[in-house]
């Protein structure tokens, strides 16, 4: 496999000695012009090498050991559990931007401007008692997918050799769901999101050491307030979803190379 550009081609002629339906036509089209610009073709030909390459390294599963059918396994329902959680991710993600335009992380007021949002979210907004029933549940859901994922991975044995490093991978991806969720839990700023603070202020100060620190640093004091809102709404807004993005796509992309392990 080589990047250097190849012989040029009459594809205008290779074409037309086809016969193509105009559907074709205009992905080949599209693809040709891209591909002579972009060399997307020659690119696509690495990737596809370097996998096979990567993949010949890998152990033979139990399919491949037995001659079996190895598609019984990639469409069992506990198999999907990882592409289910990834799917309620990407609904989380597209109903809480959407909901991030009406939302304001303000304690101000009795009750609070944050309060008051959800309010008007879910009472004169249309669609919007919808959309926050789609997040919050897709948001739940996420959550028990990840968690029986891991659960399946542990008791199938996926965790072992070569794949240790996607299952710690995988333990940082559900500690940062559960973060993901509790953040998302406070900025309601009603009395159920007050005292779950309160709860995790009273967590971190028991830390030993760090305590006073770390309840400084998340929750910008030792008592609630805006300080506290707005770092959950940093966190669950801005920053934990480029985080737990990236995270998700180098997990895809070692199953990509290693493969859906069957059970040991």
């Amino acid at each position: 496999m080589s990047l250097e550009r190849k012989d040029e081609m009459d594809h205008g002629a290779w074409m037309r000695e086809r016969d193509l339906t105009t559907v074709e036509q205009t992905y080949l089209t599209v693809l040709i012009w891209l591909d002579q610009r972009l060399r997307l073709v020659d690119y696509l030909e690495l990737l596809e090498d370097l996998y096979y390459k990567v993949n010949m390294q890998m152990p033979k599963s139990h399919t491949e050991q037995y001659n079996l059918d190895n598609k019984f396994w990639y469409w069992y329902p506990l198999y999907a559990l990882g592409s289910f959680s990834t799917l309620a991710y990407v609904a989380a993600a597209i109903s809480g931007a959407l909901l991030g335009f009406y939302y304001a992380p303000a304690t101000a007021g009795d009750p609070s401007t944050a309060y008051n949002s959800i309010v008007f979210i879910m009472q004169d907004l249309n669609f919007g008692f919808m959309l926050r029933s789609i997040h919050r549940w897709s948001a739940q859901v996420m959550v028990a997918a990840v968690f029986l994922h891991m659960l399946r991975v542990y008791f199938t044995g996926a965790y072992k050799e070569p794949r240790e490093l996607n299952w710690i991978i995988g333990i940082i991806l559900i500690s940062l769901t559960l973060v993901f969720g509790y953040t998302g839990y406070l900025l309601p700023w009603d009395q159920l999101a007050f005292w779950a603070g309160q709860i995790g202020v009273e967590m971190a100060l028991s830390i030993p050491l760090v305590g006073e620190w770390a309840a400084q640093l998340l929750f910008g004091g030792f008592t609630l307030g805006q300080a506290t809102l707005q770092r959950m709404y940093i966190l669950h807004v801005f920053l934990l979803p480029f985080v737990v993005t990236a995270v998700i796509a180098l997990h895809i992309g070692i199953v990509w190379m290693q493969g859906i392990a069957e059970p040991h």
